[in-house]
């Protein structure tokens, strides 16, 4: 009879810094730590599962033809564009993500952005700041046009937050155009994104980074927004050609931005974004709430006791898009 545990490896960390709440499958699997490539190396021959946690994905990479015993590999993150190499694609081992952990906080951070621009907190803080008192008119968010790039499960709980608590009327652009249903009023496809964009006063990128969505927001889909518009990136900063977006701010062809991600992060200190005084520059950290690392975590562990109870995993990512599996 075989008794042994299956191997749970975790990159980038050691057994004294787990990830939080690991007790809850300690008992159920083996657990090693690989903090650097040279013990993944060690490590990957035995290794069952492999958690990313806070290891490099290229390290993992470097070792793969020794993972002789692995059965799936999960990444730490929503975005797995890191973590997709060519030979993880093209090996029938399942790859799974974090989706579910990130959701609400990202869709507060939204909220936020899109409350600070319409009210103008940067001129609020201005005036405080120098004790001056100069009342001045806003805008009403309600009513208002939002079209969300990406209707996947963070743009979706962005919607229904916009929705429902702002008031909003919120419409989509997916791979393809399909049916209206309890989050958006319309999804089209992208061949409509340039019609799209010019109807709506607020456009949320919620796009992951594949071939696909690369550079999406180009010269010519900041030229199709209204000049009273404002954008926001939670995707991906590659998804955003960021000179055509800097051009678009100086020149007013769009309203405002605000930025969660950039196409080199940390921002570089001599980026003009830094000093645009109609962009919120957010440092990658729109998920990053108290209990954040926990909330990630604990995806992991229940994918880890489905999986050793044999029921399909959860979070399957389809390698070869990028985008979630089914």
């Amino acid at each position: 009879m075989n008794d042994r545990r299956p191997v749970v490896l975790v990159m980038g960390t050691t057994v004294d810094e787990p990830p939080p709440g690991i007790e809850r499958i300690a008992t159920a699997v083996e657990l090693r730590y690989a903090p650097d490539r040279a013990s993944l190396e060690d490590q990957i021959p035995a290794a069952d599962v492999v958690y990313t946690w806070w290891g490099d994905p290229a390290d993992l990479e470097a070792v793969w033809p020794l993972a002789a015993r692995l059965r799936w590999v999960q990444a730490v993150n929503v975005g797995i564009e890191r973590v997709l190499f060519p030979a993880l694609v093209e090996s029938d081992i399942p790859l799974t993500n974090a989706r579910g952990a990130a959701e609400g906080p990202i869709a507060e951070t939204v909220v936020g952005f899109l409350v600070a621009m319409a009210k103008d907190f940067r001129r609020m803080f201005d005036d405080q700041r120098d004790h001056r008192w100069d009342p001045f008119e806003t805008e009403r968010l309600a009513g208002t046009r939002m079209l969300v790039v990406g209707p996947g499960p963070i743009g979706r709980t962005i919607a229904r937050a916009a929705r429902d608590g702002l008031g909003m009327r919120v419409e989509a652009i997916g791979r393809a155009a399909r049916a209206p249903d309890g989050e958006f009023e319309r999804i089209r496809g992208g061949d409509e994104l340039t019609a799209a964009l010019a109807e709506a006063d607020h456009v949320v990128n919620a796009m992951p980074l594949t071939a696909e969505t690369r550079g999406r927001f180009d010269v010519a889909a900041f030229a199709a927004m209204r000049p009273t518009a404002r954008f926001v990136n939670v995707g991906r900063g590659a998804t955003v050609d960021e000179t055509a977006l800097i051009e678009a701010l100086r020149e007013d062809r769009i309203a405002g931005a605000a930025l969660d991600v950039f196409a080199d992060e940390p921002l570089p200190d001599d980026s003009p974004l830094w000093d645009m005084a109609n962009v919120i520059v957010c440092p990658h950290m729109s998920g990053d709430v108290v209990g954040w690392e926990a909330d990630f975590a604990n995806v992991f562990y229940e994918n880890v006791e489905r999986w050793l109870r044999g029921e399909p995993l959860r979070n399957v990512v389809d390698k070869r898009s990028g985008f979630p599996a089914g």
